[in-house]
């Protein structure tokens, strides 16, 4: 059974989305997508700096199984990556939520997060697919 917590937004392609307190977004992929993904062994983020975009690739993460896209949730500048995950980029199966995050982006109209899913909405879309 996956993890699917309350208080974030969730993307039908397995990205959440988190509202941090200082009103960044934290961004990672869910319990269910590294699970279905296996062993993570690589994972690349866009440049502190750079500008992602709803809806856009904004990244990769690697297993050993399959390689796959990771998509902003929302558009923004991107504040801060998890440089942790270039050394130990299997933080992202152990801890996808907490220290497994990959990217925090300044949003630049937060109201882009309301057509992501809440959690019952993600945990049916999942249960769906198996």
């Amino acid at each position: 059974m996956s993890d699917i917590r309350p208080e974030l937004k969730y993307l039908s392609s397995h990205e959440w989305a988190r509202v941090e307190e200082d009103g960044t977004v934290s961004i990672g992929i869910s319990d269910h997508a590294q699970q279905e993904l296996g062993d993570v062994v690589y994972v690349e983020v866009p440049e502190v700096g750079s500008e992602v975009h709803i809806g856009e690739e904004a990244g990769v993460v690697e297993s050993v199984k399959a390689a796959s896209d990771i998509f902003s949730p929302l558009s923004g500048e991107v504040v801060a990556i998890n440089e942790a995950l270039a050394d130990e980029p299997e933080t992202v199966n152990e801890s996808p939520y907490d220290d497994g995050w990959f990217f925090r982006v300044k949003p630049s109209d937060l109201s882009e997060l309301d057509g992501a899913m809440n959690a019952e909405a993600y945990k049916e879309s999942i249960e769906e697919d198996d």
